[in-house]
Parts: structure tokens; C-alpha cells; sequence
């Protein structure tokens, strides 16, 4: 797994009051009893479902798993919850936002809004000295962008001093996009891979400023919301998704946005079918292909989305490329969040909860299970 989401962000934010986040989550009763169902007509049987699914409950070494939903061939033939979790239960992305961010992306590419290879719009990179202005939207899906942005602490230096938990949750929180664009460049323009949440940030930013020119925190808001709604959310039949934004009104794009399991599977398998639903195109394949397709940098990471690929030497594996189709891709978020997707098995794998970051190799060894279980097409 990436050790690119950090282990104390729930730490940070039960502590830190994130302006514009709305209530706090309700406490979970964890006396309710669990919510499961197996069809009797799958490619696997009913027991094979329940034997797969089970160590993700059951396994002390996979931890705290909250959801699990599988579909096959675009029908749910398993799916289960914790006690406390139900399918009306909405449960935070972490990282896998980051490509709900780049599917939108597309779509306004898709528009005429935004370009894939001019110069990245933003105003305060404008300038003909700043070697900014160079950095593209490819660059910035691909975490190419060469800015310099610390994902987790470097040796020696606390988290608070990493920039993704200042940018989220202390000095940047009221702004996040000001906070991500104002870093300086380390490299480069498209010659190193850095993750980077605060890529995903700009990039909500350069969205939000091409559907208004506003500066009014609410007009921003509702224009990223009724866009992202429009094109996404309601076609797709996600009416659970709830995203954050913070006071300037930028959506949380590459940390912040809630879903039930089933509306986290059926956005994967609108990827799975390459951006089509009930036979309706909405979004390019064009644009599906590239986001499945490597980086320059990076194998295993596409337009934000990670891939089923070996990754460059001294990297963290991500997935499980030994054990798996190729073409497998996924939405992974920090604790262990995962939406992965196998085109080849007609399968979409959801699977929520709360693992520490350094210890989901278990958790990536059992959806490998699960998916060898399905049939090639």
C-alpha cells in the first residue's frame, strides 16, 4: 500500500474543527446487528460470497472493516456491514475523492472548459518569470506537477509540519487552494511523481474558477456542487454523496467525500464501463482510458487512480500486481478505503473501513482472494 495518506489524519481531525465541514458524524451504535446478503445466482456461490467476505469482519490481522459491496456483471451479489453500519451508512473517501476530482475533470475537458495540455489556469502562477505557469492538467493528475508539497513528515519533522495536515487542518484550512498554490516548485514540471493532496485541490480550484468568476465563498460552493451533481452524482444515481468544502468555498476534492458503499460501487462501475450508464455516454472514453492509463513517472498511477503495475524501484507496492489482471484499477483512500475494479471479471469491489496505513497488506491480500474467485470474460 501507498504510505502516502497519513496515520494520524483522524487524529487531526477529531481535534481540529474544519470550517464548512458541517455536524460531526453521529456516534455508532454498535449493538445493531449485521447487515449481509448473498445472492444464490453468481458466478460464485452463495457460500464462496460469504467465505470471501468474511475475513474482512473476522480476521483480527485485516482490522476494522465497516462495508464491503461486490458486483458482478453491474448487480450487487454480495454485500455486508459491520454492526452499526448499514447501506444507508455514509462513509468518508479519504483519497479515493481524488478521482471523483479527475472524472470531473474530464468532464469539463468534455466541455470546452479546460484543456488536458495548455498551461494549468491559475492566476497567481500568471506570471512570465514564475517557472509555475508551465504545469498542465496532465501534470497535475499525474502528481507531476514538480511542485514542492510534503505529503507525510519528513525524517525529523512533525506531522503538523507535513503540508497536507497544515493545508486541511491548521493554517490552510481556511483556504486550501491559496495554501496549495502559493508552494514553489521543487522540480520540473513532469519529471518526478510526488503524491500530492494539494494537487487535487488546485485542480478543484481551477474547476470552481471555470464555472464562475466569483470570489463569494457560497456562489463558489454551489457552482462545483451543482456541477459535480449535474454531470455526476445524479446521473450515476449517487444521491448519498455529501462532498466538504472549506470557507472559500473550494470543494475537499482529494480528501473530503462522503458516500454509502453502494453509491463508492456505483462509481466504479461507471469506470468499469468506461464512463457509460444504461448504455448512455457520459463521459469520453477517451478520457476513462487515459485515467486507466500509466504516467511518465509512475506505472502504478494513472490520472489519479492507482493501477495494478509494478512501481518504480525503492517504491511502496501498491495493490497487488503479482496476483491479479493488469488492468485492474482502484480509488484508494487513506485507512484502508477502497473502490477497485477488474474490466476483464465485469467486477467492482468496495470496501470501507478503518486500518492503518502500514498494515493493510492483509486487507490487500484478501480482495486479491476475492477477485480470483471470478471468472475472466
Amino acid at each position: 500500500m501507498p504510505r502516502y495518506q497519513l496515520p494520524l489524519y483522524a487524529t487531526l481531525f477529531s481535534l481540529t474543527a474544519l470550517s464548512g465541514c458541517g455536524s460531526a458524524p453521529a456516534v455508532v451504535e454498535t449493538t445493531t446487528p449485521v447487515v449481509a446478503r448473498y445472492a444464490d445466482d453468481a458466478a460464485v456461490s452463495e457460500q464462496g460470497l460469504k467465505d470471501a467476505i468474511a475475513p474482512f469482519f473476522d480476521d483480527e490481522t485485516l482490522s476494522e472493516t465497516r462495508a464491503v459491496v461486490i458486483m458482478h456483471g453491474g448487480l450487487i451479489v454480495a454485500e455486508r456491514y459491520a454492526p452499526g453500519y448499514t447501506p444507508e451508512t455514509k462513509l468518508i473517501s479519504w483519497s479515493m475523492a481524488k478521482s471523483v476530482t479527475a472524472t470531473l475533470v474530464g468532464f469539463m475537458v468534455a466541455d470546452g472548459l479546460l484543456v488536458l495540455d495548455d498551461p494549468a489556469p491559475v492566476s497567481e502562477w500568471a506570471n512570465a518569470g514564475d517557472a509555475r505557469n508551465r504545469i498542465t492538467l496532465r501534470q497535475l493528475l499525474h502528481m507531476s506537477s514538480g511542485i514542492d508539497h510534503t505529503e507525510i513528515p519528513e525524517e525529523g519533522k512533525t506531522i503538523y509540519e507535513a503540508d497536507t495536515p497544515r493545508m486541511l487542518f491548521l493554517d490552510g484550512r481556511e483556504n486550501v487552494a491559496r495554501y496549495a498554490e502559493g508552494r514553489m516548485l521543487e522540480a520540473e514540471p513532469g519529471k518526478k511523481f510526488e503524491y500530492s493532496s494539494a494537487t487535487s485541490h488546485i485542480l478543484i480550484d481551477i474547476m470552481t474558477r471555470a464555472l464562475t468568476n466569483s470570489r463569494n465563498p457560497q456562489i463558489r460552493r454551489d457552482a462545483m456542487l451543482e456541477y459535480a451533481r449535474g454531470r455526476l452524482f445524479e446521473p450515476l444515481g449517487m444521491k448519498s454523496v455529501v462532498p466538504e468544502f472549506d470557507r472559500n468555498g473550494t470543494m475537499l476534492g482529494g480528501s473530503m467525500i462522503h458516500a454509502t458503499a453502494r453509491d463508492w460501487a456505483k462509481f466504479g462501475e461507471f469506470l468499469r464501463n468506461n464512463g457509460s450508464v444504461r448504455s448512455a455516454q457520459l463521459l469520453p472514453t477517451s478520457w476513462v482510458r487515459f485515467m486507466r492509463t500509466s504516467s511518465a513517472n509512475d506505472a502504478a498511477y494513472g490520472g489519479h487512480i492507482w493501477l495494478n503495475k509494478r512501481r518504480p524501484a525503492g517504491q511502496d507496492q501498491v495493490l497487488f500486481p503479482d496476483k491479479g489482471p493488469s488492468d485492474i484499477f482502484a480509488a484508494i483512500g487513506h485507512l484502508g478505503q477502497f473502490v477497485v475494479v477488474s474490466p476483464q471479471q465485469k467486477l467492482t469491489i468496495v470496501r470501507l473501513g478503518k486500518t492503518q496505513d502500514d498494515v493493510l497488506d492483509p486487507v490487500n491480500d484478501q480482495l486479491a482472494k476475492v477477485i480470483a474467485l471470478f471468472p475472466k470474460s
